[in-house]
């Protein structure tokens, strides 16, 4: 699958996650600083479709990008950010859940990107266990994997794909597109 056409299409904030055209969702989670903006716009080939900033949490929005005219990515908020107020932090989460167990607008897959480093932590555990329990498609994407030596990435990655069983597990790096064939051909597959 090539992505010749993507584009920003709206910001949510609450839970009108519906869309009238009724075209297949794509999600990507994920806790803040895994690099989720990055995956997107390396996988659509552009720097700024996605906002990207260098201070974790600031997306507050589920962002949602038509691309090829056919399906959607949906671009929810990083959790678990530390400095966000409790608050704020359960409000985000909140939305996230809402989406996967009752939204009418049910993602065809869902996209779990974790940092490749630091390997799943308690808070991707958790939205495993919520994503299995209301039978999503679940694909991990451990990003920053370029940030690793090739044995560590090995290794890491070996670790991972051990605690996920199940669930497939892609090594990718946003900055130099490694593993992008794999992860667009992954989701063709949903589409």
């Amino acid at each position: 699958m090539k992505i010749s056409k993507a584009e920003f299409i709206k910001g949510v904030i609450g839970d009108d996650y519906g869309l009238k055209d009724n075209l297949p969702h794509i999600a990507f989670f994920g806790r803040s600083n895994a690099g989720k903006s990055s995956v997107i716009n390396s996988l659509v080939g552009k720097k700024d479709l996605v906002k990207t900033s260098k201070i974790p949490g600031k997306t507050r929005e589920a962002n949602f990008f038509r691309i090829n005219n056919s399906f959607y990515f949906v671009d929810f908020p990083g959790y678990g950010y530390a400095k966000h107020s409790i608050l704020e932090r359960n409000k985000m989460i909140k939305r996230i859940f809402w989406y996967v167990e009752f939204s009418d607008a049910r993602p065809k897959a869902v996209f779990l990107i974790i940092d490749a480093n630091v390997g799943l932590t308690a808070l991707d555990r958790d939205m495993i266990k919520t994503l299995k329990a209301n039978k999503h498609q679940i694909v991990i994407i451990a990003n920053k994997i370029d940030k690793l030596a090739k044995s560590a990435a090995g290794k890491q990655l070996s670790s991972i794909k051990k605690e996920a069983r199940d669930i497939p597990v892609l090594g990718y790096s946003a900055k130099t597109n490694e593993g992008k064939d794999e992860l667009t051909q992954k989701i063709a597959s949903f589409v």
